[in-house]
Formats: structure tokens, sequence, C-alpha cells
């Protein structure tokens, strides 16, 4: 699944990718998740602002479900573009 928004002249392009992940000391897979993508453009731009960033929950736990992880990497980007590009605004 992936979403693309427009953001103060960002494009924030988030994916959802299942995440099975191996719980220290076992050998079975812990319980399923799913992990936001975040890619950040500039609006004029085909190429990212920064490398594919990697979201989960809280303690590096990922998402319980895909909306989840959508809204949470949603979230993240908007934190980003906020804090880097649009500091003189707050």
């Amino acid at each position: 699944m992936t979403r693309s928004y427009d953001y103060e002249g960002f494009t924030l392009e988030i994916s959802v990718e299942s995440d099975i992940s191996i719980g220290p000391k076992r050998l079975e897979p812990a319980r399923p998740g799913y992990v936001a993508i975040v890619r950040i453009f500039q609006a004029t731009s085909t190429l990212a602002v920064f490398s594919p960033l990697r979201f989960g929950e809280a303690g590096g736990r990922p998402f319980a479900n895909e909306a989840d992880a959508l809204m949470g990497g949603y979230s993240a980007a908007r934190k980003i573009v906020d804090d880097l590009f649009c500091h003189d605004r707050h």
C-alpha cells in the first residue's frame, strides 16, 4: 500500500510493508506487524530529500495494522518537514 500527500510544498510518499521480526532467543517469528516507509520529495523534484526512512511504533515494535502504519508514517513525515523546513513559521 502506498499513498502520496502534498504538505507545505513537499510530497510525502508513505508505503506500508509487512514486518515479521524474529524474537530474541526464539526461532519462531514474533507477532507479524507493519512498518511505514517514508520518502519526502520537494514538490518540483523527482529526487527524494532523504533516503527512505522506516518507522514503527515506540520501542521499535511494528504497527499492529496497515492503517496505523500509514498514519504513523504520515505523522512522522509531517513532523520532519515541520522541524527541518518550516521552522521559521512557528
